[in-house]
């Protein structure tokens, strides 16, 4: 019986919940019946259909059942709404109907007479779809849809896609980058073949900054835009800055002060946090930083003009800069 009853509330209840997409989570109903004159499996429907409301559930609609019977005797008959328990005993079918508003979500039959006719099972139809609406009417008066959230204690699930191509660099070597997510926003991270990745924490907050870094991989640097990121080597002649995970730029000496800096260690360190602008993306990938350009222009500031140290040829010279650091890397 509880089995059978589970699986027909189940049934009522299954169309009307999110899909995974929208709802990762998995969920599971608990009826308590401590009395029954009537039918437990409807009340179930009833009672559960306002507890995934009540839990935050983005169910599509909520959802009522009922059980009409039939009291048959020759061409003598009596469709009842809501049988009692001595209803159910004494007459000729149990007919249970569950759905929302616009339509039917389960159903299930017992009969005890050889069968019925199309015009019963008609009116029987019909009868149920009046007692559901009512049901409905009454269940809306207490909760009518869904809430806005989640409960602060339930875990915290998102589900988001990411390009195929970047799942290495998520990973990093070694599962590197992935465990530094993990480690600073204390999320459990999972990544599919597909570029699934799913994240799930008790922190609504670090479950959403968790997010922004695995999305961050997948953002292209724009030109002109602002980003704020982290000095990840001192040079004599700037700073390399990581923007965005596995996206490092120069941040050239001549760009961190509208005043002339004579050492960088002067304005920046390593493991600084620093707000940059990208100025350009060069042909070949690399990423020209200012600091200065979102700083206030001093009054009476004159800009260099080209036979100075800070004149036109700074830019050729931020180039041979970086040229000769990528050869020594190499």
């Amino acid at each position: 019986r509880e089995i059978g009853h589970g699986l027909l509330a189940e049934r009522a209840l299954k169309p009307v919940i999110p899909e995974d997409t929208e709802f990762p989570y998995t969920i599971r109903i608990v009826s308590d019946i401590l009395e029954s004159n009537g039918s437990s499996s409807m009340a179930t429907v009833c009672a559960g259909s306002l507890s995934l409301m009540d839990a935050g559930i983005p169910v599509k609609a909520p959802v009522a059942g009922i059980a009409m019977g039939l009291v048959k005797e020759d061409d003598r008959v009596a469709i009842l709404t809501d049988i009692l328990g001595d209803e159910d005993h004494m007459g000729d079918m149990d007919f249970k109907v569950a759905g929302t508003e616009t339509g039917i979500t389960a159903f299930q039959m017992d009969i005890k007479i050889k069968g019925i006719s199309s015009d019963i099972m008609r009116d029987a139809l019909r009868q149920a779809k009046d007692a559901r609406l009512h049901i409905l009417s009454i269940m809306n008066q207490t909760l009518d849809q869904p809430r806005s959230d989640i409960s602060k204690y339930a875990p915290r699930i998102m589900s988001l896609q990411v390009p195929v191509e970047i799942i290495g660099a998520i990973i990093g070597p070694g599962g590197k980058n992935i465990r530094e997510i993990i480690e600073k926003t204390g999320v459990t991270i999972d990544i599919a073949d597909d570029g699934k990745v799913t994240i799930a924490s008790t922190d609504e907050t670090a479950a959403n900054e968790a997010r922004k870094i695995v999305l961050s991989y997948a953002e292209v640097p724009e030109e002109g835009k602002v980003y704020r990121g982290k000095i990840k080597k001192i040079l004599n002649f700037g700073a390399i800055v990581e923007i965005l995970p596995g996206k490092e730029g120069l941040l050239h000496i001549s760009e961190l002060e509208y005043h002339r800096v004579n050492k960088v260690e002067d304005v920046l360190h390593l493991g600084d946090e620093v707000e940059v602008k990208l100025l350009k993306v060069e042909r070949d990938g690399k990423l020209d930083l200012s600091r200065k350009a979102l700083l206030e222009k001093p009054e009476g500031y004159v800009a260099p003009t080209s036979t100075s140290n800070y004149g036109s040829g700074v830019r050729q010279r931020r180039r041979n800069d970086v040229n000769r650091f990528d050869n020594k890397r190499r």
